[in-house]
């Protein structure tokens, strides 16, 4: 036999105990005891040897730099803002998919989706090194696949990684600007040919020049660098020249090498523009790219500290996009005596553009105006391509190219004089902008002007050569055979409505009761609506 009681026993002895106050007492005091022990030992423990506890003094490191502390408060807001900039990718994929045919559609699900993941590997690997590393005034060539990065970038106080990631947001919204121009006749193939030459290099080397930390025209304008008598640099705040202009001028450039659409027949020959399959979805996702925008602008402040810049930016963000709306709407309807759904949403999205330069440094009352002034510039944009016969089927380059070119002049007409720069801890507007508007003469609006016709002009060249050499290899446009069927059966082997035939007027259909050879032999050239008597309900 055992001596002494058992585990069960010992519990009930306890219970019993606890009831007593006395023993109650007695325990309350042992424990607070024991505590204060453990307590004093490990205050010890710290106080003697502060490394056995996997702590150290700040103080007496050496190597600590500024750029190695991370600002969590900011680097939560740029993790915000990029998560809803790549949001905007759906918006891009719904807008696109929507004013497109409905033939062409898996092909620009395909080409959104596609693009998406070829620019995340390019601007690891080396798209964020051209761009953002320091080099010289062309390019940068540091920090190749991430490597040696240091803990935050520069002097924002944001993780390193939330930056890149913030920005690759961006480079995957120009890429997107690209394909969104030539819709219905780009082979798949060529796509990713050339999406590689926008991510991994155009965007990013012409996107240094403006944004890197060593670009010439971000310090232009100094002494010891480019026109150092101007005396001004080039701003672009959020990217109406960088991702907008760069992205329209690369859709410009791929439309013209590409020509127009098969049966495409423009205004000048008796035609007009061919329709678009779904504007549910269109609409849907223009005001997706809307609440996209909210991360795009005010999180390029890359601080939750300047709270009124936050703020300024927001509301001035908003505001742009309304009047450019009401505006494009009002003019449309004046040449066609129809409330037009297409240039409405064109509309804000062009004063959505407009305001992204700018944003930082105009008033409300600017941001309305120039909004308003860039959804009548995308209307008349829209009529220049149509007379010029070039087949832009979601109106990217009046949307992006145009307008980005009308946003970041406008600085320079509507700085209002009272807003510098946006800071890790708050604003310093020590040295703010001021436009010709508020009597501060055309010194900003010239460096806008040099700094505008720069990137626009190098874009072009450069996308019109990588364009042709594509052409030149066979696989920008898909053979006329293929473009008769269609991208999505041509290209990808489905289409993205197979429960329905669709007549050539874009109208839903049952699905016909017929062999198959007969089927096949009309599929996707000029279909007619089955009668009803035949369809299935």
């Amino acid at each position: 036999m055992k001596n002494g009681l058992s585990f069960s026993q010992k519990l009930s002895r306890l219970r019993k105990r606890l009831q007593e106050p006395e023993w109650r007492r007695y325990g309350s005091l042992l424990l607070t005891g024991k505590f204060l022990a453990l307590a004093l030992l490990f205050l010890m423990a710290i106080f003697v040897n502060p490394g056995l506890m996997g702590l150290r003094t700040f103080a007496a490191d050496p190597t600590l730099k500024g750029n190695d502390i991370v600002n969590p408060i900011n680097t939560v807001w740029t993790l915000v803002a990029a998560f809803l900039v790549f949001g905007m990718q759906v918006g891009f994929t719904m807008l696109e998919a929507g004013f497109c045919r409905s033939r062409e559609t898996v092909n620009v699900l395909m080409e959104c989706i596609v693009d998406t993941c070829l620019c995340g590997l390019l601007f690891f690997a080396f798209g964020f090194s051209f761009m953002f590393s320091h080099g010289n005034g062309f390019i940068g060539y540091h920090w190749f696949f991430l490597q040696d990065a240091p803990a935050t970038y520069e002097t924002t106080g944001v993780a390193f990684l939330a930056f890149w990631l913030f920005q690759f947001a961006f480079a995957d919204t120009c890429s997107t600007i690209t394909s969104g121009a030539m819709i219905g006749r780009t082979g798949f193939v060529g796509d990713l040919i050339y999406s590689v030459g926008v991510s991994g290099f155009i965007y990013p080397i012409i996107g240094h020049w403006a944004w890197g930390p060593d670009g010439f025209l971000a310090t232009m304008g100094s002494a010891g660098n480019f026109l150092p008598w101007l005396g001004q640099s080039f701003h672009d705040f959020a990217g109406s020249t960088v991702v907008h202009t760069i992205g329209g001028f690369i859709a410009l450039a791929g439309s013209i090498v590409l020509g127009p659409r098969l049966g495409r027949r423009f205004k000048r020959d008796g035609g007009g523009p061919m329709l678009p399959h779904d504007l549910t979805i269109a609409a849907s996702g223009g005001l997706i790219l809307w609440f996209g925008w909210y991360g795009f602008n005010p999180g390029s402040t890359l601080s939750a500290m300047d709270f009124e810049g936050i703020g300024r930016v927001a509301a001035n963000t908003t505001l742009a996009a309304c009047s450019g709306g009401l505006l494009a709407m009002a003019v449309a309807y004046m040449m066609s005596k129809k409330w037009d759904i297409s240039f409405t949403v064109n509309g804000f999205l062009a004063g959505l553009v407009a305001i992204t330069c700018p944003c930082y440094w105009v008033s409300p009352t600017g941001a309305i105006l120039l909004g308003g002034v860039a959804g009548v510039i995308v209307v008349y944009g829209v009529e220049i391509l149509e007379w010029l016969r070039i087949d832009d089927p979601i109106g990217a380059v009046p949307v992006h190219g145009f307008c980005g070119i009308w946003g970041t002049l406008s600085l320079g007409l509507f700085a209002a004089g009272k807003y510098g720069a946006t800071g890790p801890f708050a604003a310093d507007n020590s040295a703010p902008l001021k436009g010709l508007f508020y009597g501060g003469g055309t010194t900003l609006l010239t460096a806008q002007a040099i700094g505008s016709a720069t990137i626009t002009l190098s874009t072009f060249a450069v996308a019109l050569l990588l364009m042709y050499a594509v052409n030149a290899l066979g696989a920008l446009r898909v053979s006329a055979a293929g473009e008769t069927i269609g991208l999505d059966l041509h290209e990808h082997g489905i289409s993205a409505y197979p429960e329905y035939v669709l007549s050539s007027l874009g109208q839903p259909a049952a699905v016909v009761l017929e062999p198959t050879s007969k089927i096949a032999a009309t599929s996707g050239v000029q279909m007619r609506a089955p009668e009803p008597s035949r369809g299935i309900s």
